[in-house]
C-alpha cells in the first residue's frame, strides 16, 4: 500500500535524538552561511549535498564496509565462514535501521524485493559462469551465498531513500505502463542474452526515447534544483562501477579473468549496470510514484480577495 506524503512517517532526522540535534546544528551553520552571502551559501549547499548523498549511501556504504573489512582483518580459520558472516552482518544491519528509525518499512518494502531480484539473477550467472564465489559457507543457495541479495538491495536503498531526503520530483516522465515493460524487457535480456542476441542496443534506444526529456527536481537546501534524469542515471552507474571494483578487490566474487590475479572490471560493465540501474529505478517507483513540480499558485486578481476553498 502507498503511503501517502502527507501520511509518511517523520524523519528519522526528526526523531532519533542524535540526529534531532545534528539538524539542529546544521540549521544554524545554514543561517550563519546565508548571512555571509552567496558564496558561502553556495559552499554550504555544496556540503549540505554531499552529507544528504552520504545518509542516502548508508545501508550501501555500510555493506561496502563489510566486504572490505571483512577481506582485512576477518580469520580465515574462524568457525562461521566470512560469507555467512556478511549475511548474519546484513540482516543485523537492516533490522538495526528499521528498529532505530533510520530507515523506512517502505525503503525496507523495496530492499526485500530488490534482493529477490537480485538473488534470482545471481543464481542463473554464477551457473552461467559469469562469476564465481569463491569461498565456502553454509548460508548459499546454489553457488550464490545469501549476503548477494543485499548487495543489490542497497541499490535500491539508495535509490528510495535519495527520492525522500531531496524530495524528488518531475517534469515529463513517462508512465508506469510504459517504463514497467521496458524494466522487464531489461532484466529478461540479462537472461536470454545468453541463448539469443543480446538486444542491449535496443534496449538502450527505448530508454533514451522514454526517458530523454525527462527532468529530475531536487531540493537540497531552499530551492529545488534539476537536471536530466539520464545524466543521474549514468553517475550513479558509474558509482556502482567503482564499488564493483571494491568487491572484486577484496575477492567476495571473481570474474573469470580475475582468478589467477586482479584487475579492474572492464569498462563495459558501465553498460550493465546502467540497464540494471533502470530496473532499480523502476521497481522505487512501484513504492515512490513520481510526482510533478507543483505548479506556482496563481496571482489573486487586482480588486479581488481569494477566498481559500
Amino acid at each position: 500500500m502507498r503511503i501517502s506524503r502527507a501520511g509518511r512517517r517523520p524523519s528519522a532526522a526528526r526523531t532519533w535524538p542524535f540526529l534531532a540535534g545534528f539538524v539542529a546544528a546544521e540549521q544554524r551553520l545554514g543561517a550563519r552561511a546565508q548571512a555571509r552571502g552567496r558564496l558561502a551559501a553556495f559552499a554550504y549547499e555544496f556540503l549540505r549535498f554531499g552529507i544528504k548523498q552520504g545518509w542516502a549511501c548508508l545501508f550501501a556504504g555500510l555493506i561496502c564496509a563489510l566486504l572490505i573489512g571483512t577481506y582485512l582483518v576477518y580469520p580465515t580459520d574462524a568457525a562461521l565462514t566470512r560469507y555467512d558472516f556478511l549475511t548474519l552482518a546484513a540482516v543485523a544491519i537492516q533490522v538495526a535501521l528499521l528498529a532505530l528509525g533510520m530507515e523506512t518499512w517502505e525503503e525496507a518494502k523495496v530492499i526485500a524485493l530488490y534482493h529477490l531480484v537480485g538473488t534470482a539473477m545471481e543464481l542463473f550467472k554464477t551457473a552461467a559462469g559469469s562469476w564465481i564465489y569463491p569461498e565456502a559457507s553454509l548460508l548459499r543457495i546454489a553457488g550464490v551465498p545469501l549476503f548477494t541479495g543485499f548487495m543489490y538491495a542497497s541499490v535500491g536503498s539508495y535509490i528510495a531513500r535519495v527520492w525522500r531526503l531531496f524530495d524528488f520530483r518531475f517534469t515529463r516522465h513517462p508512465p508506469l505502463t510504459l517504463t514497467l515493460p521496458l524494466a522487464g524487457a531489461i532484466y529478461l535480456n540479462f537472461f536470454s542474452h545468453h541463448y539469443v542476441a543480446d538486444l542491449r542496443g535496443v534496449l538502450f534506444v527505448a530508454i533514451a526515447l522514454l526517458f530523454g526529456r525527462t527532468v529530475v527536481h531536487f531540493k537540497v537546501w531552499h530551492v529545488h534544483r534539476s537536471m536530466p534524469l539520464l545524466l543521474g542515471f549514468g553517475l550513479v552507474s558509474l558509482f556502482i562501477w567503482f564499488a564493483e571494483n571494491i568487491g572484486t578487490g577484496a575477492r567476495v566474487w571473481l570474474y573469470p579473468n580475475q582468478a589467477a590475479g586482479w584487475s579492474p572490471v572492464s569498462a563495459a560493465k558501465l553498460g550493465s549496470w546502467f540497464l540494471l540501474m533502470i530496473v532499480s529505478y523502476v521497481l522505487v517507483t512501484l513504492v515512490n510514484r513520481p510526482e510533478p513540480v507543483p505548479e506556482a499558485a496563481p496571482a489573486p486578481e487586482a480588486g479581488k480577495l481569494r477566498v481559500a476553498p
